[in-house]
């Protein structure tokens, strides 16, 4: 059993209202490592301020698309024993800045899409970019190649 380093830590009730969690939304992140409580001598949970910037990072990136296992894998980059400092965080925030350069050019691609598309009127599916005649773009590969950027030559 882990006693907290810091006398008394925050409760679990605590870190929720702090972070806007529920009780039972911090609790899965803990069984999925993405935080790790001490325990005081009576086995109640003991969270550091830090914490709350880690849960808070948990949401941020899921709210981005990010899975547990992603989020989990730049969390433990962070260090132990000590609370994460402004570098820290710049090397993670690094390691993803590629992943969401790459979501913020789909999203525009699909925005845009969409916006010719809903608007657009038009009565002849060759001029479509959606359209897709005799599956084409199935030898791009699978998921929505169109929206992706990729052409099926047809």
């Amino acid at each position: 059993m882990m006693i907290s380093s810091r006398a008394g830590g925050l409760s679990i009730g605590q870190i929720a209202e702090r972070t806007g969690l529920s009780v039972s939304a911090i609790r899965y992140y803990e069984e999925q490592g993405l935080v790790k409580p001490g325990r005081n001598a009576g086995g109640q949970r003991r969270f550091e301020p830090a914490d709350i910037r880690r849960l808070s990072f948990v949401m941020i990136t899921q709210e981005f698309g990010f899975t547990i296992e992603q989020i989990r894998q730049q969390l433990e980059r962070l260090p132990e024993g000590r609370t994460p400092n402004k570098r820290d965080w710049e090397k993670i925030s690094r390691s993803f800045r590629h992943v969401l350069d790459e979501k913020i050019y789909t999203l525009t691609r699909l925005r845009d899409t969409l916006d010719g598309c809903i608007g657009c009127g038009c009565l002849s599916l060759k001029k479509c970019a959606l359209y897709n005649p005799e599956d084409r773009a199935a030898r791009q590969g699978p998921g929505p190649r169109h929206l992706m950027g990729n052409r099926s030559g047809g």
